[in-house]
């Protein structure tokens, strides 16, 4: 039996190509900017920080979202949660047992940004001292 051959993530250019073609514009065949529907689905106070979150868990509760995003509202998550959702990048599963409960995890789609806050974590390394100077993190 043959061993399967890994999938590589599809890459439309080369960061090199990348630098050249910002400068012009890019768009796919279609004529879309690539970009702009993510800036949407993430737009917002906490939508970003409940996608990172996410990435950590394969599934998780509402309530391990509240406790993870300190100072995020019921109200804030909920609608996070839903946008998400609806965006497909996240998908909910309901248990209906007793008590009832909730489950959220990432879609194929959510799963396919791992390289984007992976390239956002190093950023954050690179700039820690500059972003937080001499604070320290308990």
């Amino acid at each position: 039996m043959a061993a399967k051959k890994e999938e590589k993530p599809a890459e439309y250019m080369s960061y090199s190509e990348y630098l050249v073609n910002i400068k012009k514009g890019i768009v796919t065949e279609d004529g879309h900017c690539p970009v702009t529907p993510l800036l949407i689905m993430l737009q917002g106070r906490w939508k970003s920080q409940l996608m990172y979150e996410m990435c950590i868990y394969d599934t998780v509760r509402f309530g391990q979202l509240k406790k993870d995003l300190p100072g995020i509202t019921n109200t804030m998550l909920s609608k996070g949660l839903r946008e998400l959702e609806d965006d497909g990048l996240i998908t909910r599963k309901q248990f209906n047992e007793i008590p009832p409960h909730v489950e959220y995890s990432l879609t194929e789609m959510g799963r396919d940004l791992l390289p984007v806050f992976y390239a956002i974590m190093n950023w954050g390394f690179k700039y820690d001292k500059e972003l937080y100077g001499d604070i320290e993190c308990r």
